[in-house]
């Protein structure tokens, strides 16, 4: 039997279907069959979501909280400093550091009159302005801290005419032997060394030859340990530490870490202290031993590194406003204790420390304290330091150093001392000796006031009841 076509369709008008569209006609067929069977599952979800959501909706409008509601911001209580660091620093940029130092003063700020309370104790202030011999230096520089809080205590600078800034402040000055504190840190904490650790070193302890940098064993071997070598600021010692243990990379992160160029929060302008550390080897040695030009510290930074042992490590930031109130009474600033970055561990603080004081007890600075035992002041205090000197590019000057601490016997009474004496032909009043003046001025004044509270004390206890 033939096939018969529709009426309107002849035989050759109809073409026969290709079997690719005859394979994707029956896919999409496929697929629209399973979606007709699967439409209810799909559908239904969606649809309680939908009725999930609203209801959430309109629980949370119409529920009250059961939980009590989050109370607004209470005002900052009046013993919060409003102010910082940098806030003083613009404030108090037009003020001449002679009246800073002066003692407490006012200053406007807007409509608001500020009563500024600074930390320096006048007593000792004046008394170290009158220990200044002007006649032989260009410039001088005294700075006493306390080693814990960072408060300024004294702040003493002279200067030739044609010096921009105060020599206390300024980073001008080469640092010298006072980089062996960084370098000896660095060497207890990256080489494992101790005050003990024993080294050798060939020639004279005061220069830096390259022939010095070579682990040379001969007869003319010198050796000592690593307190010693801090002691007696022996060059080639720490140039072969520089040299063959830290190098470039450990230098320059223990130089940040004592907070060479690197910018310390402080109410005065101040610039920080810089070094240059390039890919030299010969030069990692004088880096390490303070044995060039190039290293800039000012002598507020060398009362901070003086006062890393007795902190316990810590780079304590400098402060020398005590406090800012408006007319009111109201407190707006009070510097902050805890700021203080970690350079080094407790553990190398206490080595750091045992160095210096062995510097002071045997090494470049025994002959200013050799008498400290005989002393009623001195004698009750525990002093280290380190000592630098350095000439000028021309020779016409000589930079003399001491930076040191001093712990007394009560706890967190140490403080850090800082000189910096530039002389010129003669040789005047050396560093060290304004850093013993200091010591004993301060130390006099404080066992004076702790006596004297101590019979108030008893004279109280004693008194009849009535």
């Amino acid at each position: 039997m033939a096939f018969d076509p529709p009426p309107n369709e002849s035989p050759t008008a109809r073409r026969r279907e290709s079997w690719r569209r005859y394979q994707r006609r029956l896919r999409q067929g496929d697929r629209w069959r399973l979606l007709r069977q699967r439409w209810p599952w799909l559908v239904f979800p969606f649809i309680g979501g939908v009725i999930l959501w609203v209801a959430a909706i309109h629980w949370r409008t119409t529920t009250p909280h059961t939980t009590t509601p989050t109370p607004p911001r209470s005002p900052a209580p009046q013993d919060a400093p409003l102010l910082e660091k940098a806030d003083i620093r613009n404030l108090l940029e037009n003020i001449p550091l002679g009246r800073v130092l002066a003692g407490p003063f006012e200053v406007g700020f807007g409509d608001r009159r500020l009563r500024v309370e600074t930390t320096i104790d006048p007593a000792l202030q004046n008394y170290l302005e009158k220990q200044l011999y002007r006649r032989t230096s260009r410039y001088i520089a005294i700075v006493v801290m306390e080693s814990h809080s960072g408060r300024v205590r004294a702040l003493v600078d002279y200067a030739r005419e044609g010096f921009p800034s105060p020599p206390s402040l300024s980073s001008r000055f080469p640092a010298a032997s006072l980089f062996k504190i960084v370098t000896a840190a660095a060497a207890v904490e990256k080489c494992g060394y101790a005050s003990s650790t024993p080294l050798a070193y060939n020639g004279a302890s005061h220069t830096l030859y390259k022939a010095q940098l070579k682990n040379t064993s001969n007869r003319y071997t010198r050796h000592t340990t690593l307190e010693k070598a801090f002691a007696g600021s022996v060059n080639p010692v720490f140039g072969k530490i520089g040299r063959h243990c830290l190098g470039q990379k450990k230098l320059r992160h223990y130089a940040d870490r004592f907070g060479f160029d690197q910018t310390m929060a402080f109410e005065l302008e101040w610039p920080p202290s810089s070094t240059r550390i390039t890919d030299e080897p010969y030069q990692w040695a004088e880096i390490a031993s303070g044995f060039n030009q190039e290293t800039m510290v000012s002598p507020l930074h060398g009362a901070v590194l003086a006062a890393v042992a007795p902190a316990e490590g810590r780079l304590v930031e400098p402060a020398i406003i005590d406090r800012i109130v408006d007319q009111n009474g109201d407190l707006l600033y009070r510097p902050r204790a805890d700021t203080a970055k970690t350079a080094v561990s407790p553990a190398t603080a206490r080595e750091l420390g045992r160095m210096m004081r062995r510097t002071v007890s045997h090494g470049t600075a025994r002959k200013i304290f050799r008498r400290r035992s005989r002393d009623k002041v001195l004698s009750r205090v525990t002093i280290g330091g380190k000592t630098g000197s350095i000439d000028t590019p021309d020779h016409k000057a000589r930079y003399d150093w001491f930076v040191g601490f001093a712990d007394g016997p009560e706890p967190n009474d140490a403080v850090a001392v800082s000189v910096m004496v530039a002389h010129e032909k003669y040789i005047g009043r050396r560093a060290g000796e304004y850093a013993r003046r200091a010591v004993r001025e301060y130390f006099r004044q404080r066992f004076e006031r702790l006596s004297k509270e101590e019979g108030q004390a008893s004279r109280k206890a004693a008194a009849p009841s009535t």
